[in-house]
């Protein structure tokens, strides 16, 4: 099993953050566990604890950075406009910004209700193997428009109760989500249609783990289960980053592992999600048969220019980790341990370090991200049948955990998973499968004082 967590100590006393520990016995082990981002870890609990630079980026870079920060916050506007410079949103679209999904830099969440706005998810649309564009609707429903353009459709959602039991006889209940289209300008979608919910995850930490070596993260892979542990991690391979030459390159963002770089992932969002051009996807998102979004207004060609793109990438990728709260308690160490002794931590990696970086901050760093970045078969009961890459309709990515305890804190609300079914904690370890499907009976059949000393671990993440 690959998960034991692992003691740091190597942060010498001197290297400990204001508040984070002293200098007495073991207060270097206590300094560097908190450290979830390596030396760029921040210090702070507050609202906008993802939102924060590297506490290592230099003077000089943090004027990028806050331009980076602009463009991402800035609400794109239909052309033509007199800003010239944020004009061409659309013609169909999900969000107006980045942040409109990722609130403070943080994740998205379902709609409560079929009147709440949508705050973060959308809808991958594909039907096949490998997966190809539905006639009209493309690879992402749209379910807003400029004027004069048809919106795709209304996402619905109807969820069925699963009750269950803990090994104590206490009940829970989990709510499995089904989504449908409603009010498609183009028909009915096809039966052979796949659907696939994606909640926008949070955004910082995303240079560091750029930043991981590929060797590091192939060397975690076990396709073939060799180790006889049931666990068979297994990395995607994609294509279409700048500067491949066309060679399938190693996935590390997305629900599914299907995005390379932090380039690559943010113009993918600016074109899919906000209907923004840039110069790697220079084509307007209308499949073919809209002929409104054909015939709309552009704001150019690109809309969003190299600057703009360049800025918004440097921006997400020196996005600090807040760090590690409650550090070295009793409650925390025995969930630490638990999360350790039923497995978790056999996907959830707790160290990785990072190698080479054009930026200092994210170069030859010791993080606590817990994710290998392999994608794991979870079962049929988080399944979306859709194919993606390499990755299979019941495989996903292992999560990062660092900052999950904030969400609640950043984003006021505690919905997780890749399309926010869980309402909390407990219900996204419930619903794990599949390969993980031992580690969920451990922790299912745990009395409920080890339970809530393994969240109060993951809370201080």
């Amino acid at each position: 099993m690959r998960g034991a967590a692992v003691a740091a100590g190597v942060f010498a006393c001197v290297l400990a953050l204001a508040g984070f520990a002293g200098c007495g016995d073991g207060d270097g082990d206590r300094a560097g566990r908190a450290l979830s981002g390596g030396n760029g870890t921040v210090d702070d609990t507050t609202g906008m604890a993802f939102a924060l630079a590297l506490k290592t980026l230099p003077s000089s870079k943090r004027r990028a950075f806050q331009v980076g920060n602009s463009f991402f916050n800035r609400n794109w506007v239909t052309a033509p406009a007199s800003a010239t410079g944020r004009d061409g949103l659309g013609p169909t679209f999900n969000a107006q910004s980045c942040s409109s999904c990722h609130l403070h830099d943080g994740r998205g969440q379902p709609p409560a209700g079929p009147r709440d706005p949508e705050r973060g998810l959308l809808l991958r649309l594909s039907a096949g193997d490998p997966p190809r564009p539905l006639r009209f609707y493309g690879s992402q429903l749209q379910d807003r428009a400029i004027a004069g353009v048809p919106a795709e459709g209304r996402i619905r959602i109807s969820r069925t109760p699963l009750r269950g039991r803990y090994g104590d006889g206490t009940p829970f209940e989990l709510l499995a989500p089904r989504y449908t289209v409603a009010d498609g300008a183009f028909g009915p979608l096809p039966r052979d249609a796949q659907i696939s919910p994606r909640v926008a995850p949070a955004v910082f930490g995303v240079g560091l783990l750029e930043a991981v070596p590929e060797a590091t993260v192939v060397e975690h892979a076990d396709p073939g289960d060799r180790d006889d542990d049931g666990i068979s991690g297994r990395p995607n391979r994609v294509g279409g980053e700048r500067g491949s030459g066309g060679r399938p390159a190693l996935g590390r963002f997305g629900w599914k592992a299907n995005v390379a770089t932090v380039e690559q992932q943010s113009a993918s969002a600016f074109t899919g999600d906000i209907g923004i051009t840039s110069p790697l996807f220079g084509k307007e998102n209308c499949p073919p048969g809209q002929r409104a979004c054909a015939r709309a207004r552009t704001g150019g060609r690109p809309e969003a220019d190299a600057r703009t793109l360049e800025r918004v990438t440097f921006y997400t990728r020196t996005l600090a980790v807040p760090a590690r709260r409650a550090v070295g308690s009793a409650v925390t160490d025995a969930g630490e341990r638990t999360f350790a002794q039923i497995g978790c931590g056999s996907c959830h990696l707790p160290e990785l370090r990072t190698g080479a970086s054009d930026v200092a901050g994210l170069r030859d760093q010791l993080i606590r991200p817990y994710t290998d970045l392999l994608l794991h078969d979870m079962g049929p009961g988080l399944a979306d049948g859709r194919p993606d890459g390499l990755a299979t309709g019941s495989e996903w990515r292992t999560a990062p955990l660092w900052g999950i305890g904030l969400v609640p804190t950043v984003n006021r609300h505690t919905r997780f998973l890749h399309d926010g079914r869980a309402r909390g904690l407990e219900e996204a370890i419930l619903w794990h499968g599949g390969e993980a499907r031992p580690a969920r009976e451990r922790f299912r059949r745990l009395p409920a004082r080890e339970r809530r000393e393994l969240v109060a671990f993951l809370e201080s993440l």
